[in-house]
């Protein structure tokens, strides 16, 4: 039997080979569920059920212990190595338990909620995140980063973000205010509500989302918008080119957006994948207003030159 200063010898022994080697702890984060995640130790084999959640784990600095991802994770490049293990709304059960993670990241509005559960059931530790403010964001790089062991990384990348906010809110804080809808299909219409990240954005550039009283994703009809009259039209669509039915809207003249020519497009993974891009689409959507700004100043200007009589010498 170990007498008492062997028994303290042994306990400094492993204090000395914890701190040469960093042998891992537990961890524990909550998701967007409000569930705890605890993990015996950080995590080595992830697998991601979506594009955005991809995205978020490379940006946390847990890229390299991705083994699986779902179809279409193609940013940053190094995802396109990764194998896939289905679409986000077809969840292959069979191909994530081949892979054995010790962590599984899901989306909560995309990812079909009862093969999510079905994970959870088996045993597998769910993370389930909707990012759906800005702010959200860096939270979730961080919240990852703990359940990856990769703090450094992902601390100083929502600080970063954190920092560019900021700046943007300070820049756009007294802008004036434009009707704005965010169209991001065109059969069915579909747009965007209250509830998503794309309404904090077109707050944070000082738009008003004509459909913020609405769901998440709310299908809307012409005569909504055209009753709404937005200022502002954009336009996502599949991918970087500019979707060829935002000009459809020029059927309708009498819209301001139309009148002043500010259709606009921005690439829908700069926006509708809820990562640090969003800032990227971000800027480009708040130079678009300030453009928009612009040609509604001009147009008023012109207006008064042409038809008030106090402005004649």
């Amino acid at each position: 039997m170990l007498t008492r200063a062997g028994r303290l010898l042994v306990v400094a022994l492993l204090a000395a080979a914890w701190a040469q080697h960093g042998w891992p702890q537990s961890v524990t984060e909550t998701d967007d569920d409000g569930r705890q995640i605890r993990l015996e130790q950080p995590a080595t084999r992830i697998i991601s059920l979506a594009p955005s959640m991809t995205e978020l784990l490379f940006a946390a600095g847990a890229g390299s212990a991705l083994v699986g991802v779902s179809e279409y994770s193609d940013y940053p490049p190094q995802a396109l190595d990764i194998e896939v293990i289905g679409r986000f709304d077809l969840i292959n059960t069979e191909a994530i338990l081949a892979l054995q993670p010790d962590l599984v990241v899901a989306w909560r509005s995309g990812n079909p909620r009862a093969a999510v559960q079905r994970l959870m059931d088996l045993g597998l530790n769910v993370y389930v995140a909707e990012p759906t403010t800005l702010e959200s964001i860096p939270d979730h790089l961080q919240r990852l980063s703990v359940l990856a062991g990769t703090e450094q990384v992902g601390n100083a990348a929502a600080q970063d973000l954190r920092q560019r906010l900021e700046i943007m809110k300070t820049r756009y804080r007294d802008a004036t205010p434009l009707n704005v809808f965010y169209q991001v299909w065109n059969e069915p219409l579909i747009s965007v509500g209250g509830r998503e990240i794309i309404n904090d954005v077109i707050t944070l550039c000082g738009g008003v989302n004509i459909f913020a009283d609405q769901g998440l994703a709310p299908k809307v009809s012409i005569e909504a918008v055209l009753q709404r009259r937005p200022e502002v039209i954009i336009a996502s669509g599949m991918d970087v080119s500019r979707p060829q039915w935002l000009d459809d809207w020029r059927r309708w003249p009498q819209l301001p957006a139309v009148a002043n020519d500010n259709l606009y497009h921005i690439p829908p993974d700069l926006l509708q994948r809820q990562t640090p891009r969003v800032l990227d689409g971000a800027e480009q959507m708040c130079l678009q207003l300030e453009e928009a700004r612009r040609k509604s100043a001009e147009s008023g200007l012109n207006h008064r030159g042409s038809g008030d009589p106090s402005s004649s010498p």
